[in-house]
């Protein structure tokens, strides 16, 4: 039985070893640092949801409300857990809070060659727009 559950700081260890069994980009020194998550989760604009199995995270996603729209980022899923409908569970989960704070958007950035995650927000009912690019500048030296 799989329960979601908004995540706290103390969840913080459990989701950078998740992100790395999923093999997502971790920076445990940088904006990945328990302190960042932490601040991040305290400050309300922002919040991580868990799925749980048996009391083992093995999906995680990462709502940030820029206060116009939502977006869900840092989406991932236990390898043994994948085809089991946690990332749709988790999106959904993310979905019902956006909308509780107001916002009837709701976006994900997916890297183009990520089949996997395009095909679960296209069934999600995401709709791809190929005319708008994104530009980010790194303000403390992080490359990616």
């Amino acid at each position: 039985m799989m329960n979601l559950r908004l995540l706290e700081p103390e969840d913080i260890p459990a989701v950078h070893e998740l992100w790395r069994e999923a093999r997502l980009p971790v920076r445990p020194e940088g904006r990945d640092s328990p302190g960042s998550v932490a601040a991040e989760i305290e400050d309300g604009r922002t919040f991580y949801v868990g799925a749980f199995e048996g009391g083992r995270l093995v999906g995680v996603a990462l709502g940030t409300d820029e206060g116009r729209k939502g977006w869900v980022n840092r989406l991932a899923v236990a390898p043994d857990h994948r085809r089991r409908g946690v990332a749709a569970a988790l999106v959904a989960f993310c979905e019902r809070e956006f909308l509780k704070r107001g916002r009837g958007l709701v976006c994900a950035l997916v890297e183009e060659d990520n089949d996997a995650s395009l095909a679960l927000f296209r069934r999600e009912g995401y709709v791809p727009r190929r005319d708008i690019l994104y530009l980010r500048k790194a303000l403390r030296g992080e490359t990616w």
